[in-house]
């Protein structure tokens, strides 16, 4: 599993790096950062978390309730900056 997550990595990073722009590249690295929370919490994204993982990549401000999964949202925008050697922090607040 590891090695099929690293050649993945490797790829979006290549493509990042010949000048592929990370907006347009989500779907790819949701997709990945969906199948290892599945694989490793047994935890899958639901399509809403998907889209709430846009709209904080977007850096825009998504609300949600308290059980809607905002953890498993955050690390969606979080590994699709890391890509980029980016810190970004996810905040949770009431």
């Amino acid at each position: 599993m590891s090695d099929e997550f690293s050649r993945r990595n490797r790829r979006i990073k290549r493509r990042l790096a010949e000048g592929v722009a990370l907006d347009d590249m989500p779907p790819e690295a949701f997709a990945v950062c969906r199948e290892a929370s599945k694989r490793v919490l047994g935890m899958r994204h639901f399509d809403v978390q998907i889209m709430g993982g846009r709209v904080l990549h977007e850096g825009r401000v998504a609300e949600m309730k308290t059980g809607e999964g905002k953890t498993l949202v955050g690390t969606l925008a979080v590994y699709a900056n890391a890509l980029l050697g980016r810190r970004r922090p996810c905040r949770y607040g009431e």
